[in-house]
């Protein structure tokens, strides 16, 4: 300050000097170390051949202060013969050459040197001096150490340089040792205390005093005085001083008087009556008030106009106070209600706009409605087409009466994925597979996949096409063509064929699907060498048969009213699955099988999810003929049978249930989003041939943690599981979903 005063002195002796205006023949800058000339220069407001006047003079102090680099500025007018010279001289801050740091124990040199301002090649001014000297003090607060001290010390080397220290004297660590409440009458201390999050320090508290917390925690105590009818109590003041080493927290409220729920009365409604409107209050007569819950059941009355599409609607209140009684005047604004004109889609790279379309309930024309657009985002989410940040931009009014234009924004991820490998197998020598998969071709929601697994006798392959949006209507169109083997306990099975499918909304249900299949392929069974002591006779009947026909028809009727289908936190999955082969239908093989599974998900705390799954599996033969191997029910591991705690295909009996019954029940919760899902879970069931064997206390038990990981190759999961009938432990791993 006394810097400034001086160099304002020298201006005004200079205009008292040279009140008339002179002729500006020399400018010259001295005492620059550091700072290019050029550079000074360049911030004058004049150069030579202009006439001096009082405000160059005020620019020219101005603009070199503000480079923040000198610690003086002097201006000086000497007289020439024909006019006079500018002499300027400057004294630079010191530049700092290296910065080490001593005395710091509980914080790390490379922490200040990443997030301290002050570096090597800094001006070390007075300013940077002060502001590091408060964020070395917030750090160290940070960490409980309110008393650290902090000192520099410097050498000055040549070129106007220093070398600096940065010395550090941590002292103890300042904790909490008491929290006084002070006018406190009709609410205990303790109960107050109860409530906020900063502690005194005691054997599982650490009793660090955070700033930010401690401003939330005097909120929390007037939202906890509020919540219990106290609606004039306020903080009057608070502090905090340090004794013997130890923080004393003092705060003093002011209480009030209790209120009790009164009346309510309603003005300006015309789209609801008041008998609707008050009963969104659920107060009891003379509760106490509870600001909190008055505050979210008029969250409620917006709710209700804002779903009406008036959202320019206004809810003043006024809480009238009579003895000891609260009454609510509310009086409702009404406004225009906003209808919705048109619905933009934007950023969708790779995705036909007509495909998000189809997933929206919410259209142009209609009044605009906050669970219809959250319906359509959430649907747009459930294509597995898009990022999970899908937003709708603020309403655009583009019009007097408040209509709207809404953008909702997406961001296409990968639909695809392909992988492969090779292997050396002591039998069939080089095999390999090669895997190709897209859910989102030419951006159209077709669905295709190939797979191939070839080497030594082994060439299986499988193709699938779905389009779920077939002439652009909602008939569902697939077919799968397939040529494959797979190998079970004692057994191969042989299939070459092909299958399609078509499917349509049922009209008069949400979220629902019918779908007609139909199967036509060739199997032959063979069973491997040395088990055909094990075989049973249908088994041994098919491996004497050779190649054999099925000709099979399904029905499968879904509805999923899932919100996320990736972590869903409410809704239902039920899937009602029914198949009949040969008959009427040709073929070798005669039975009919059907599965009924459904599965329920409820928020019940925070962000953790209950998930509930039933399985019903029927099979049997007909017309003297059993039902094959490959298509009864093996239950144990994991996947849609599984139990986990046993191994796969370990539950039931041997030759595989006809019968199959499954309960299964997880508590989820997301890890930072929905790409990470921790698990608890428990599942039994059991496999029969007949469902009077059914015995609930004999079904098989497995309980354990999992973990889910939504990767680019779809759901991976790893689970440990407890087998409660042989007291073992088993690893899981899997690809999709139990539910």
């Amino acid at each position: 300050m006394k810097k400034v005063l001086l160099s304002f002195g020298l201006i005004m002796l200079a205009v008292m000097l040279f009140s008339q205006e002179e002729l500006i023949l020399e400018i010259n800058i001295s005492g620059n170390q550091n700072i290019d000339k050029e550079l000074i220069l360049s911030l004058l407001p004049f150069e030579v051949g202009d006439e001096l006047n009082y405000e160059y003079i005020s620019k020219t102090i101005k603009n070199l202060y503000q480079l923040g680099v000198f610690d003086d500025v002097k201006f000086f007018a000497e007289p020439l013969p024909q006019g006079i010279a500018i002499n300027i001289e400057v004294l630079e801050y010191p530049i700092i050459n290296s910065i080490e740091f001593s005395g710091n124990k509980k914080i790390k040199d490379h922490t200040f040197e990443d997030d301290l301002e002050m570096k090597e090649g800094n001006y070390w001014s007075p300013f940077l001096k002060a502001e590091t000297t408060r964020a070395i003090s917030e750090k160290y607060k940070e960490k409980g150490y309110h008393m650290a001290e902090t000192e520099f010390i410097t050498n000055s080397i040549s070129g106007n340089k220093i070398d600096l220290t940065v010395k550090i004297t941590e002292n103890s660590k300042v904790v909490i040792k008491k929290i006084n409440i002070h006018g406190n009458k009709k609410v205990p201390s303790k109960d107050i205390l109860k409530k906020i999050k900063t502690k005194k320090k005691s054997l599982f508290r650490s009793g660090k005093f955070e700033q930010e917390k401690f401003i939330e925690d005097l909120d929390r105590i007037i939202t906890y005085y509020n919540k219990n009818g106290f609606i004039d109590a306020n903080i009057i003041n608070w502090g905090k001083k340090v004794v013997d080493g130890n923080f004393i927290i003092d705060i003093y409220v002011f209480e009030g008087n209790v209120y009790h729920f009164g009346k309510i009365f309603v003005k300006g409604n015309k789209r609801f009556t008041e008998d609707i409107i008050k009963s969104q209050f659920k107060f009891n007569k003379n509760e106490i008030f509870d600001l909190e819950k008055f505050n979210e059941q008029l969250g409620k009355v917006s709710s209700m106009y804002y779903e009406e599409g008036y959202i320019y609607a206004n809810f003043e209140h006024e809480l009238l106070k009579t003895g000891d009684k609260i009454d609510i005047e509310l009086n409702i604004s009404e406004n225009n209600r906003a209808q919705v004109r048109k619905i933009h889609i934007a950023g969708n790279r790779k995705t036909k706009e007509k495909i998000i379309r189809r997933q929206l309930v919410i259209s142009p024309g209609n009044y605009f409605q906050q669970s219809k657009l959250m319906k359509s985002q959430q649907n747009i989410y459930n294509l597995g087409f898009f990022e999970p940040d899908i937003y709708v931009d603020n309403p655009k009014i583009i019009n007097d009466d408040g209509d709207i234009d809404l953008t909702i924004n997406v961001n296409d991820k990968v639909s695809g994925t392909a992988n492969g490998g090779v292997a050396l197998n002591s039998q069939e020598g080089l095999v390999g597979q090669l895997s190709v998969s897209h859910n989102n071709l030419l951006g159209n929601a077709w669905k295709g996949s190939f797979k191939w697994e070839f080497g030594g006798q082994t060439q299986n392959f499988t193709l699938s096409f779905t389009n779920p949006y077939f002439r652009d209507t909602n008939t569902l169109i697939g077919t799968d063509i397939y040529h494959t083997n797979r190998e079970w306990d004692i057994y191969e099975v042989f299939t070459n064929g092909a299958s399609i499918r078509l499917g349509r909304p049922i009209p008069f249900l949400n979220y629902s699907r019918l779908v007609l299949g139909y199967s036509l392929y060739s199997k032959k069974y063979s069973i491997l060498n040395g088990e055909e002591e094990q075989a049973s006779e249908t088994l041994i009947e098919l491996d004497e048969e050779g190649w054999q026909n099925n000709s099979s028809m399904s029905l499968t009727i879904s509805r999923d009213s899932r919100d996320n289908v990736f972590f869903p936190t409410s809704g239902s999955n039920f899937t009602l699955y029914s198949e009949v082969a040969g008959g009427y239908l040709q073929g070798d093989f005669n039975y009919y099988k059907q599965i009924a599974e459904v599965s329920w998900f409820n928020r019940i705390l925070w962000k953790l999810v209950l998930r509930t799954k039933w399985r019903f599996g029927y099979v049997n033969g007909y017309d003297n003929k059993s039902a094959p191997p490959d298509e009864r029910f093996y239950l144990g591991g994991t996947g849609p049978d599984g139990i986990r705690g046993y191994a796969d295909r370990s539950v039931g009996p041997s030759e595989g249930a006809l019968r199959e019954i499954l309960f299964s029940t997880e508590l989820g919760v997301p890890i930072g989003s929905d790409q990470f899902v921790g698990i608890i879970f428990f599942d039994n069931g059991d496999g029969y041939h007949h469902f009077e064997d059914f015995n609930f206390w004999e079904m098989k038990k497995g309980a354990g943690l999992g973990i889910r990981v939504r990767s680019p190759f779809g759901l991976i999961g790893f689970d440990y599981a407890h087998n409660f009938e042989n007291r073992s432990w088993e690893p899981h791993f899997q690809f999709g979903t139990t539910f």
